[in-house]
């Protein structure tokens, strides 16, 4: 690369980085400057891997009382954990402006190789950071843990703490809703006191300003658990609705209403925090809302990260609409709606980036990292109905016995067919909602004849999933991840452990396509991608209600490719 070029990569890196620091190896070891004074309270992290680059993240609190202007860190990569072996340094600078959050987007390294970083101030310097960048040939395995859904009031992050452990991770996948919006008093808050987790004076109601989100972010960051994850390896994230506000679509969302200002300002601010707070590459820059990218893993798998909530999904279909005074069901207006062609989840620009992507990715596997699940889950209407009135455990082991009848090849009468035929989606909140831009997408994957995985956050519980279409052809495998602390199904319905074990194993009956779920136990997910075959691990624990918790449960499933 001629001294030109050289230059030109730079400005042009520079260009698309905003305030993120750059460093390439024309700048290897660039004589630092002296640090400021400051904390690292809220740990390192990495991010956004690519074959020769890696995001390094810091906060640097500021000790000086009064501080004015902006400050300065180093930092330094090296080989080894004791840095002997330093092959980059340098100083970047932060202020008040963003929070005092710095990234530093390190460039020139080697493919597939394991580094290690730090931060350091006048007095303090920060935990190392593990951090690994991604292969770029022939590579026979890659081991993702993948998370969603992290509520600080609703328990301790020991899920995360529980992945820290392990030391074999090519990246971890976050799929949105690592913080939450509400206040004192809002979801999953109504423990928080007892355990130690309720929020701070100063950020206690319900979030809406950039000064708002940035607390919120800095109250999650304090967690032990997430601080030991971030460290231990490159995140690759995207959002969900939480990090906005509840049921977010691309005008407005469900938990905002005109009292609270207008919406587009707070999603921007929304963004904005986020960019800052977490340690990734935005695409199109830092005030652009814009998150979907894509990772290669050598030959062996593609990942695209979606925006299934912000930027281009239309609003929700709502059960309620549906439904009169009586609690009778509108099937034939409802299914009308579902099936409207215009309805989207991902927005014209996006969908046609996908197809492209698609289209041109060579690696075996192609995995989409989104928020909400894609598989179809259907269930009865009045199993549905009974669900909005509170409940039924007699029908649902009604149903779920006529379901399995059917299954073993046993005569039912017209009407029991009927009762079992007659199902609709239970969550419209999810690719459900949008039935036939998903429909679409499966076309496009099975002309493409490509390996097609899904994976999923935002339910709270686990699953497994075959996708197929709507002529019952198979066009590729959904793997759920089960929340971090927000509480599942087992809560909605008020079940017990013994209660939501037998709704679990009758859902796999009731629904045809689901292999798998867990709808109790908080936890994550592992997946391994070999060239035969795909390993799911489902990792669950006892406890979130004190940083004391032991791996009580796993469940895994193997498919090899034929």
């Amino acid at each position: 690369m001629t001294n030109l070029k050289r230059r030109s990569f730079i400005k042009a890196a520079l260009a698309t980085t905003g305030s993120v620091a750059v460093s390439t190896p024309l700048q290897a070891m660039s004589r630092p400057e002296l640090p400021s004074n400051v904390s690292f309270d809220y740990g390192v992290a990495s991010g956004d891997p690519l074959q020769d680059a890696v995001i390094l993240w810091t906060r640097a609190t500021p000790l000086d009382a009064n501080p004015t202007g902006p400050v300065k860190i180093s930092w330094e990569l090296a080989e080894d954990a004791g840095f002997t072996r330093v092959l980059r340094a340098g100083t970047v600078e932060t202020d008040l402006a963003r929070d005092y959050t710095s990234k530093v987007d390190v460039r020139g390294l080697k493919p597939n190789t394991r580094y290690y970083y730090r931060f350091s101030g006048a007095n303090e310097q920060s935990p190392v950071g593990r951090t690994k960048t991604l292969p770029e040939d022939e590579v026979d395995q890659i081991k993702l843990a993948i998370f969603s859904c992290s509520n600080y009031p609703a328990g301790y992050f020991n899920v995360y703490q529980l992945a820290a452990q392990a030391d074999d991770w090519d990246a971890v996948l976050h799929l949105g809703d690592y913080i939450y919006e509400y206040g004192d008093g809002g979801y999953a808050t109504q423990n928080a006191a007892k355990i130690g987790r309720a929020l701070p004076q100063d950020n206690s109601g319900e979030i809406l300003t950039l000064t708002d989100y940035r607390k919120r972010y800095a109250l999650y960051r304090t967690d032990a658990g997430l601080q030991a994850l971030h460290a231990a390896a490159p995140f690759i994230a995207v959002w969900d609705d939480h990090e906005v506000t509840n049921d977010t679509w691309k005008g407005g969302a469900e938990n905002h209403s005109a009292d609270e200002g207008d919406f587009y300002s707070r999603r921007a601010a929304a963004v904005q925090a986020y960019y800052e707070w977490l340690p990734i590459r935005p695409p199109m820059g830092e005030t652009n809302p814009q998150i979907y990218r894509s990772f290669q893993f050598g030959d062996l798998l593609d990942l695209h990260m979606l925006d299934t909530r912000v930027i281009g999904r239309d609003q929700q279909l709502q059960f309620a609409n549906y439904m009169d005074e009586k609690g009778n069901f509108d099937t034939r207006a409802f299914s009308l709606d579902v099936a409207s062609p215009s309805r989207t989840l991902l927005g014209e620009e996006q969908r046609k980036w996908l197809r492209k992507t698609l289209a041109r990715s060579k690696g075996q596997w192609q995995v989409l990292g989104q928020q909400v699940l894609m598989g179809r889950m259907h269930l009865p209407v009045e199993l549905m109905t009974s669900f909005y009135r509170g409940g039924d455990k007699n029908l649902t082991s009604e149903l779920i016995g006529l379901k399995a009848a059917s299954l073993r090849g046993e005569q039912l009468s017209e009407q029991q067919l009927q009762r079992l035929q007659n199902a609709v989606p239970y969550n419209l909140d999810a690719w459900d909602g949008y039935a036939v831009e998903r429909e679409t997408l499966y076309q496009e994957v099975r002309e493409q004849g490509k390996n097609l995985v899904v994976v999923a956050g935002d339910t709270h519980n686990a699953w497994y999933n075959h996708l197929k279409d709507n002529d019952g052809r198979m066009v590729g495998l959904e793997f759920g991840t089960p929340s971090v602390t927000s509480p599942g199904m087992e809560t909605y319905l008020k079940l017990d452990e013994r209660s939501a074990k037998e709704l679990a194993r009758g859902m796999s009956v009731l629904v045809d396509d689901l292999q798998y779920c867990n709808l109790h136990q908080r936890g994550f997910m592992a997946l391994t991608f070999r060239r035969d075959g795909i390993e799911a691990e489902w990792k669950y624990i006892d406890n979130i209600d004190s940083t004391e918790f032991a791996e009580v449960d796993s469940h895994r499933v193997t498919h090899k490719l034929v």
